[in-house]
């Protein structure tokens, strides 16, 4: 079964957007793109609150963001509950990200890494799958916080 992957951008990615698409798409993933579709100024936490809705509602199994560095995307991003976005600028920290961390969402930066460590990190991402056992317990833990019920 193929993965349904959301991707989004602000205007300062858009251009790194449409090639990690396409280069998905290419794989035969199912695409979702919710913009931005042009490269004029933008504002990205509504392209990350898109995104993010469409991996709360199952819509798509994963997604990727991306902005000038990753960063605002990541942040805007994980004000989500459910949402665990990481910021990645290497295929070691996306592979374990998703490994380790089960992070569902992907956010890098177009001013800070080329198309072809993008596309890189892309296919990491999407191809890693959670290894479970003790960090199940840990990603729980992130949820017991995000309800305030943890106690440390």
């Amino acid at each position: 079964m193929s993965k349904t992957i959301v991707i989004g951008s602000d205007h300062a990615a858009y251009k790194l957007k449409e090639i990690v698409a396409n280069h998905l798409r290419e794989r035969g993933f199912t695409l979702i793109d919710v913009g931005t579709n042009s490269p004029e100024s933008c504002n990205y936490p509504v392209f990350a609150h898109r995104a993010c809705e469409k991996v709360l509602s199952g819509e798509a199994d994963l997604g990727i963001l991306i902005c000038g560095t990753g960063i605002g995307m990541s942040m805007a991003a994980n004000k989500h509950h459910g949402i665990r976005a990481a910021c990645c600028s290497d295929t070691f920290s996306a592979r374990l990200t998703r490994l380790h961390n089960d992070a569902n969402v992907l956010c890098f930066g177009e001013r800070v890494i080329g198309q072809g460590l993008a596309c890189d990190l892309a296919d990491v991402f999407v191809d890693t799958p959670f290894e479970g056992g003790k960090h199940a317990m840990r990603i729980a833990m992130f949820e017991e916080i995000e309800a305030g019920t943890f106690e440390a």
